[in-house]
């Protein structure tokens, strides 16, 4: 018999990359299956170079509680004065011979405390030289980087993994609340808020996201009546169902894989009868 493990994932923030570039980062409207299972893996604590084809074999599903409003952040890298470091210097050979005369003449303690007037950004891009072995800098520029990046505010998703092993759902709703490495939703800087694991249910994705009352929102509000989308994992070859990339094969990052799943998107019908929530928000 199938069970059902019920994620709440919510936070003011979360993001869910699809294209990730450094300058534009951008965010899926809903969470991902790779994403969930690499939270699922670091909450149990294993390596990226560990295997995954436990977590892999669920059955995912995601409800749409709260979509929540896309953010965009204007974002710099390396910008503003700062104090010298010797790293500067010796990775920088413009930035050394701007710097000579200037802490020459300057009184008190220099490296740490210095600035040097009109410069801007530390060395990026540091390697050894092929020929001497020394560290120097790929990058000279002294503008900032500018990075565009996108979140969801508000958002709150209830996600379903279904599997016939109860006993390994059971480890990681425990894993959850008691994980063994950092988790985050999306990135580093979008921490999860409140409680994740929200109970295991016995039956199919279809069956427990109609059993189940909305989650509550940021603001309050009544959400019943309410008909949330919902995206249910399918079998190749489903009508109406869509690949999705975001299978994840391995999170090793030397050779790290996704495969092709299916989906298909459709309005969840909140049962009369559902169960209500008792979660910490």
């Amino acid at each position: 018999m199938s069970h059902v493990l019920l994620v709440r994932l919510a936070a003011p923030l979360q993001s869910w990359g699809v294209v990730s570039r450094f300058s534009q980062r951008d965010t899926h409207t809903r969470p991902t299956k790779s994403a969930v299972v690499g939270l699922c893996a670091a909450a149990l604590g294993r390596d990226r170079t560990d295997p995954i084809d436990d977590l892999a074999e669920f059955v995912y599903g995601v409800r749409a509680d709260h979509p929540g409003t896309p953010v965009r952040d204007y974002h710099t890298v390396g910008a503003g004065r700062y104090p010298i470091r010797p790293r500067d210097i010796i990775t920088d050979h413009r930035r050394a011979a701007a710097v000579a005369k200037s802490m020459e003449a300057a009184d008190g303690p220099g490296f740490g405390h210095h600035e040097l007037s009109g410069w801007y950004g530390a060395p990026k891009k540091i390697a050894a030289d092929p020929a001497s072995g020394t560290l120097v800098s790929g990058e000279l520029s002294r503008r900032a980087m500018i990075t565009e990046r996108w979140y969801l505010s508000d958002a709150a998703f209830l996600v379903g993994l279904q599997h016939e092993d109860k006993r390994l759902l059971e480890q990681i709703g425990h894993a959850l609340e008691h994980p063994k490495q950092l988790l985050w939703l999306g990135r580093k800087s979008c921490p999860p808020s409140g409680t994740l694991a929200a109970g295991i249910e016995p039956g199919t994705l279809s069956e427990v996201f109609a059993s189940k009352r909305l989650l509550p929102g940021p603001d309050g509000s009544d959400t019943s009546g309410r008909r949330p989308w919902a995206w249910l994992q399918a079998a190749p070859g489903t009508r109406g169902a869509a690949p999705v990339n975001d299978q994840p094969v391995t999170f090793d990052p030397a050779r790290r894989t996704h495969a092709t799943r299916w989906e298909t998107r459709t309005r969840v019908t909140i049962a009369p009868n559902a169960t209500d929530w008792d979660l910490i928000p």
